[in-house]
């Protein structure tokens, strides 16, 4: 979708209902005792930005599939006990749509490691690192953490967030 097909500092000038996204994609937030496993990410969309594990949903593969093949991939552990708690769709300005499948994870097996994607770290749920992280996480992520099923609708030029609005 061309940015001249909508305002791309009103969310509600695109068309959602019709809305198709270019990809999708997963994250997969695992918490643990009060903690968040987040990682700094080293390649692909993102580079340099804290986040949890995920990327592109694989061709014949689910959602929550995808969500434990990348954060065993990025991370080397294996999430448990997962349960969706947000959807995000993102349209950036120049043509690219993103929907994101987001999961939580109560628990994990194995022993989180550095990649060549990723080097994982713990954080408390006080201290998640928003100023290190992409814009719109700050206004969804407490939501979900809280229990509420998320949506979230977000317009972006590369990594600066327009317009959002979230519904939850």
């Amino acid at each position: 979708m061309k940015s001249s097909d909508y305002d791309e500092r009103d969310i509600n000038s695109l068309d959602w209902k019709n809305w198709k996204p270019t990809e999708e994609a997963t994250l997969c937030f695992i918490r643990k005792e009060g903690k968040l496993l987040l990682m700094d990410k080293k390649t692909g969309m993102g580079t340099g930005l804290v986040n949890a594990p995920g990327g592109r949903i694989e061709k014949g593969e689910t959602p929550l599939e995808g969500a434990i093949r990348e954060t065993e991939e990025e991370i080397l552990v294996t999430p448990l006990n997962l349960e969706k708690g947000a959807e995000l769709f993102f349209q950036f300005t120049d043509g690219y749509g993103l929907k994101g499948h987001v999961f939580l994870a109560d628990d994990f097996s194995g022993v989180p490691g550095a990649t060549a994607e990723a080097d994982p770290f713990w954080v408390e749920e006080g201290n998640i690192p928003y100023d290190r992280m992409w814009e719109d996480d700050r206004y969804w992520l407490p939501l979900m953490l809280r229990g509420w099923f998320v949506r979230g609708y977000f317009i972006f030029r590369e990594e600066e967030m327009l317009a959002f609005r979230i519904e939850g």
